[in-house]
């Protein structure tokens, strides 16, 4: 993704509009190039690789489209440090021989080099080339994704759009009645990227999905703007919806929208180097833990919505007991107080009570968490406690 100072967007009227290259052929040509710059430094310092991509760059007005370009591909690429013992630990060495020689003239480094390359059985060039290995400029490229210039450029016109949900301050969705595979695919993007939310409407009728941007958020929002950003390549690949994003900008409120229909940007398989962490991993760790309880309660992995009455719960996971009796378990990403609180009272107000939220403490999105929680909503730092659950469980009757 880019970053807020690569970012290019202009408004007009209350409309937002991200920074879009044309798939012509100039763009296709400057695309071409910077690739090949790049596969061309393969298994070369880095700082060969900068002083090309500087020289290239130079002081058109074009600047920050070729860094974007840049910053795209640099994410394509892994960089290694040289060197078979840790730069840090060989400049020890080296330093600990310097320190009983006073002063240190040019002659006597290279004597202390040749030293320590004789007791590590390494040529003097060898530490020389070691010495620094760590330093940014002296890592290697090893290995480098190179996409087409055309994916390159479709991949730019995706991190704008992202890069505007930075300073999103709520997006809202409206989803379109469809089918239940549909609706949770589209619920389960919105959980694999922990975005505070809330589902009003119905399977018959529709959703309206109110997401919080990270604006709105006084703690960790720069984590959560991230996110919310890595959302919009999964949406992409849903359909039957509308967006419209509400964004702080320079001359006050805008609007960025956007639809299933559109056909600017590439859903998020296009893309090979683009990842997230999954919230799936927090529910199979959970699932692990439960399996080992030998509890009379089964749990399985949820793909229903419930409907609560105007609202919709999208648990994660099931819990089911001999007798049939199910009890459903919710893992939140961010949120904070007032976000549980609502959803607590979206409870209250249909009746439903078979249900255990688990709360982490590391996605809380404000400086203050709450005194007291209710019995089946579980606070955890890391792992959710499947003991805690159980007890929670045990609870409800």
């Amino acid at each position: 993704m880019l970053t807020a100072d690569l970012a290019i967007s202009f408004q007009r009227g209350d409309k937002v509009h991200p920074r879009r290259m044309e798939l012509d052929e100039t763009s296709l040509q400057i695309a071409e190039d910077l690739i090949g710059i790049f596969a061309e430094h393969l298994h070369r310092r880095r700082s060969e690789l900068d002083a090309e991509l500087n020289e290239y760059v130079g002081t058109g007005t074009d600047y920050r489209i070729l860094r974007g370009l840049i910053k795209l591909l640099l994410d394509a690429c892994a960089f290694e440090t040289g060197g078979a013992i840790e730069p840090a630990e060989l400049r020890q060495n080296l330093f600990l021989k310097a320190k009983h020689h006073h002063p240190i003239t040019p002659a006597l480094r290279q004597q202390l080099i040749a030293e320590l390359a004789a007791e590590m059985a390494v040529e003097p060039e060898t530490i020389a080339d070691w010495l620094y290995a760590d330093l940014s400029e002296n890592q290697r490229l090893i290995s480098f994704e190179a996409p087409t210039p055309a994916n390159l450029i479709a991949q730019y016109n995706l991190a704008q759009a992202q890069a505007l949900l930075y300073r999103c301050v709520e997006l809202r969705l409206t989803i379109v009645p469809q089918d239940a595979a549909g609706y949770r695919q589209l619920f389960a993007a919105l959980k694999r990227y922990n975005l505070i939310h809330t589902i009003k409407g119905s399977e018959a009728t529709g959703y309206l999905v109110t997401v919080s941007g990270p604006v709105s958020l006084f703690h960790r929002s720069m984590k959560y703007g991230v996110r919310m950003a890595v959302f919009l390549p999964a949406l992409l690949q849903c359909k039957g919806w509308r967006l419209r994003a509400e964004i702080e900008g320079k001359r006050g409120q805008a609007f960025y929208e956007l639809s299933s229909e559109q056909q600017t940007l590439l859903p998020h398989d296009e893309f090979t180097w683009m990842e997230s962490a999954n919230q799936s991993e927090t529910l199979e760790k959970f699932l692990t833990a439960w399996a080992r309880l030998q509890s009379e309660w089964q749990a399985s992995v949820s793909s229903g919505v419930i409907d609560l009455g105007g609202t919709a719960f999208v648990p994660d996971a099931v819990l089911e007991a001999a007798n049939g009796r199910n009890v459903f378990v919710e893992f939140f990403g961010f949120w904070t107080p007032r976000y549980l609180q609502d959803r607590l009272e979206e409870f209250e107000r249909s009746g439903f009570r078979n249900f255990v939220l688990l709360v982490s403490e590391e996605l809380l999105g404000s400086r203050e968490a709450p005194t007291n929680l209710p019995p089946n909503v579980i606070s955890y730092k890391t792992s959710p406690d499947a003991r805690a659950v159980l007890a929670a469980v045990e609870r409800l009757g």
